[in-house]
């Protein structure tokens, strides 16, 4: 099986790996980014837009455990994939016990500090009175899921990294559709703790999920076993070199949207916190199939590099840098063109949803160029090239989207809260294309 995978990597036309690869990786991950999606909808519907709005400025805070299961899991998958073309058995059975060793060590100290963080959190945000007090309760409930999102995730993307793209997608899809039907029973079962009924969804979908990716490592997988569960000190280095741009992208998503629900409710108050809550649970699930598309060019391109396979990385990043323009696209134009539809589904009032269609259409406006800088870190991060991966997401996350989003408000008022972070984009994903161009031509010249 490993060398069927491997010859697979090695040998296929990019653009048939990208089929083989992608599709059921970008089909798993729209799966997955529906329970998000689909919380804020229900809550919207079934408790208000209250709700709503506390689940979606709730949210940030969660990354904290997306960006451990991402260290953790992004830096694994790419140990993985160098080893598999290697042909390191050594490396490989060690992974799978290093993962389980740090999952558990991160996730016992998050979840303490989440519980304890949540009401400082969400004032600092700028939630007041009900919506702050639906986001406590919601993200106590949250946080103690921590262990099984955070072991779920990571192992999730080793099995993406193994290339088993199709298995992946079926155990993360399987727990989003558990997800999507117990929130709505639970939130009307739970009455007054309809909140709690919300995350507890998640929760229970986030065991189910554990449970499955432990018994497939444990007992189904013919190439990574778990083994004696121990940090290793060779994996531990190489998973925090490539993972930690990849978790500090998450932790920089935290302080992002973080930034974004401050300004909106500085400046545009309840209102516009309400419909920046709406415009990032729509934002975020367009992304999500970018991402997938990504866990498939991240086997193509390590796999490919440890083989020293030099021109068939430069082909697989064209295939896939074009395919990310056209996957972007297909979300870009509809939610440019049924914005309004689009609002209302969070149980937005019509005069919110008036008001908000023309700063929703700023904020999205050049999303359909998201795809190709998503593969630009991706390409980064899979050759192991950790430091021009955090360059870039330094650069849109921190470095010029901080002062962007503090400054231009003050010249420019509300509009300014909607239209820095697409301007700040912009300049990024330009600066990353001449980075990744330069790499590919510089790559096996020396």
């Amino acid at each position: 099986m490993e060398e069927s995978i491997k010859d697979q990597l090695l040998t296929k036309r990019p653009l048939d790996l990208l089929i083989q690869l992608s599709v059921p990786a970008i089909i798993g991950m729209m799966v997955i980014g529906l329970y998000p999606f689909m919380d804020g909808i229900f809550a919207g519907k079934i408790i208000g837009q209250a709700a709503m709005a506390a689940c979606g400025v709730a949210l940030p805070l969660t990354f904290v455990n997306s960006g451990v299961s991402t260290l953790i899991g992004i830096g694994s998958a790419s140990v993985l994939a160098r080893a598999i073309g290697a042909g390191n058995k050594k490396t490989i059975d060690k992974i799978m016990g290093n993962l389980i060793f740090w999952v558990l060590a991160f996730s016992a100290i998050i979840t303490v500090v989440g519980i304890l963080l949540a009401p400082p959190f969400l004032s600092l945000v700028g939630a007041e009175g009900e919506i702050k007090a639906l986001g406590i309760r919601y993200l106590r409930v949250l946080f103690l899921g921590s262990f099984f999102v955070n072991f779920t995730q990571s192992a999730n993307m080793v099995m993406r990294g193994e290339g088993l793209m199709k298995e992946a997608m079926l155990i993360m899809g399987g727990g989003a559709l558990i997800n999507i039907v117990l929130d709505p029973i639970l939130m009307l079962a739970m009455g007054a703790y309809a909140i709690e009924g919300a995350a507890l969804a998640t929760v229970l979908a986030q065991v189910l999920q554990a449970g499955v990716s432990y018994y497939y490592f444990a007992k189904r997988s013919q190439v990574v076993k778990i083994h004696r569960i121990q940090s290793d000190a060779e994996i531990r280095k190489a998973m925090f070199a490539v993972g930690a741009s990849a978790m500090m992208m998450q932790i920089l998503f935290m302080l992002q949207q973080s930034l974004l629900y401050k300004m909106a409710f500085k400046y545009g108050g309840e209102t516009h916190g309400i419909l920046m809550a709406a415009s990032l649970r729509i934002y975020a699930f367009s992304f999500i199939p970018l991402w997938g598309m990504s866990q498939g060019l991240q086997p193509v391109v390590g796999t490919n590099f440890g083989a020293k396979k030099y021109e068939r990385v430069r082909a697989a990043m064209k295939v896939f840098c074009l395919g990310g323009l056209v996957l972007a696209g297909i979300f870009w134009l509809p939610a440019l063109v049924f914005s309004a539809d689009l609002l209302s589904l969070f149980g937005l009032a019509p005069e919110i949803i008036a008001e908000g269609v023309g700063f929703f259409r700023l904020f999205y406006s050049i999303f359909i160029l998201y795809g190709v800088m998503v593969m630009a870190i991706t390409f980064f991060q899979s050759i192991g090239n950790a430091k021009k991966a955090g360059l870039i997401v330094m650069l849109r996350q921190l470095l010029l989207f901080v002062p962007a989003m503090i400054i231009l408000p003050i010249f420019f008022g509300v509009p300014a809260v909607w239209f820095s972070e697409p301007l700040v984009d912009l300049l990024v994903i330009i600066y990353a294309i001449v980075l990744m161009v330069r790499e590919l031509r510089a790559m096996g010249q020396s």
